[in-house]
């Protein structure tokens, strides 16, 4: 007769090497100079993606996050009770913690962008989707774990709930602001917690035993019990606030769509808690206003949360059948979405001004065109290798876009070095600033040098479609511009 107890115990956890995988993790739980490297670079890019408003960028700083290895560390310690490992990983993860904050603390205190985006709003406080983000990460990561199968994927999975909030604790530090930084901290603090804890449950439901670690002392087996404690006690009161935000989104729903008609959609619903007030701002597709709405919902609202309720209710009417109301749902979703491509369009053209040294009414923004261009003022010692990084730095936060940033006409690389099989690295890179430049300045170039290196350099600036006059010279190659033709 089939049992599932004897079929997990034999067939599941019996194929499991738990030495080999104990011995694993607590090898990469371990303090070195490529962890802590690689978490400052991670927070870093997290930090001037969340700035740029990018999504791109702050995905690529997941891609270097090791902050994993600890934490699941962590949790595997706490399952089979090993003291040293449990301070091991702790260490570990507090070190890693310290660096991230403090380097993108810097990072933004250098920085000229300071504002508040909404990939940094995003993440100053906890909620239910974020639990969940952080649990189906752990589980993920722990069960890849346990069967050897831990990657890359799996490292981006848990580090996407760990290294933005963290990053935002930075910028909240930098900028001295409490609201986002207590807020993003208890996000961090709520995550971490969520996927210790989840390992040490998947370590446990895979049979890992205290067994398997070296023999604790009373006193160590103490404290890996009241490290358990110090971190279920925090992430129940999380817990708890979150679920005090969810049913107070449940009553607002239900109390609002109660003074319309039964086909009613509630298309959007933003609740902001504070300590005594609530401020609610929502919107209904409906088939019959109600004038007396607004003032209805916020005192039955107040009855039941106890709590000074502030409520923005805007009504659009649309038709009488329920195709009306989703047709006006969509409009209203695209309309939206248009609103934020304009917003982030603007941002785009803040930036681009801000990198150019210009007005901001001297960016030129084609949002039907996805293109963007400007005339960059003369910034003292800018060479245009420099301008060339500006242009690249904008358009790596903005991959769907074509920017193109028009440089004055500074001089030309004073010297591009070539070698026996043609250019070396500083003389390709040369040319490529000169192809750049001439792209973006309707002018011909002029390079002086010997036969032979002008000639290949003149080839090779041909085939981009670059206008070439070659001179003879001595020394080092270099490029001057021409005269307009």
């Amino acid at each position: 007769m089939f049992s599932v107890q004897r079929w997990w115990r034999e067939d599941v956890v019996g194929t499991v090497d738990q030495a080999q995988v104990i011995e694993k993790r607590r090898a990469e739980c371990e303090l070195s100079e490529r962890y802590l490297f690689m978490t400052a670079m991670s927070a870093g890019i997290a930090v001037l993606g969340l700035l740029l408003s990018s999504p791109a960028v702050v995905i690529g700083a997941m891609l270097l996050s090791p902050l994993m290895d600890p934490i699941i560390g962590l949790g595997f310690a706490l399952a089979i009770g090993d003291y040293q490992w449990l301070k091991k990983s702790a260490r570990s993860l507090a070190w890693g913690t310290a660096i991230a904050i403090g380097g993108t603390a810097l990072l933004v205190f250098l920085s000229p962008i300071q504002q508040i985006t909404s990939e940094i709003a995003a993440r100053t406080q906890p909620n239910l989707f974020d639990l969940m983000v952080a649990l189906f990460s752990a589980l993920a990561g722990a069960y890849a774990m346990i069967r050897g199968r831990e990657g890359t994927i799996v490292g981006v999975a848990i580090a996407t709930a760990l290294m933005p909030p963290l990053a935002v604790v930075g910028f909240g530090l930098a900028t001295w602001n409490w609201t986002v930084f207590s807020g993003a901290l208890l996000l961090y603090v709520t995550n971490l917690i969520t996927i210790a804890l989840t390992a040490w449950g998947m370590a446990k439901l895979y049979g890992f035993q205290t067994s398997l670690s070296a023999r604790n002392t009373a006193f160590q087996n103490l404290l890996i019990v009241g490290v358990f404690i110090g971190l279920a006690v925090p992430l129940g009161l999380s817990l708890i606030q979150i679920a005090e935000e969810a049913n107070t989104q449940r009553i607002t729903s239900n109390e609002i769509l109660e003074k319309f008609p039964a086909r009613t959609l509630l298309n959007d619903l933003k609740i902001d808690h504070d300590e005594d007030t609530v401020t609610i701002d929502a919107t209904v597709l409906t088939s019959r206003l109600n004038p007396e709405a607004e003032d209805e919902t916020e005192r039955a609202l107040e009855r039941q949360l106890r709590k000074t309720v502030e409520l923005t209710l805007t009504q659009y009417q649309v038709g009488t059948s329920a195709t009306a109301a989703e047709q006006a749902q969509l409009s209203q979703a695209r309309a939206n979405e248009e609103a934020a491509a304009l917003e982030r369009a603007e941002d785009l053209a803040k930036r681009l001004a801000l990198v150019a040294g210009v007005d901001e009414d001297e960016v030129t923004v084609d949002r039907t065109r996805r293109r963007a261009t400007v005339r960059a003022g003369r910034l003292d010692g800018a060479t245009l290798a420099a301008y060339r990084a500006l242009e690249m730095r904008i358009a790596a936060t903005e991959p769907d876009w074509a920017i193109e940033l028009f440089p004055p006409t500074v001089e030309l690389p004073d010297a591009i070095p070539f070698g026996e099989d043609g250019p070396t690295p500083e003389g390709a890179q040369a040319l490529e600033t000169i192809e750049w430049a001439a792209s973006r300045i309707d002018l011909p170039i002029v390079l002086t040098g010997n036969a032979r290196d002008t000639t290949m350099a003149a080839e090779l600036l041909a085939r981009s479609g670059v206008s070439v006059t070659v001179q003879r010279g001595s020394g080092v190659m270099r490029a001057d511009w021409g005269e307009q033709e």
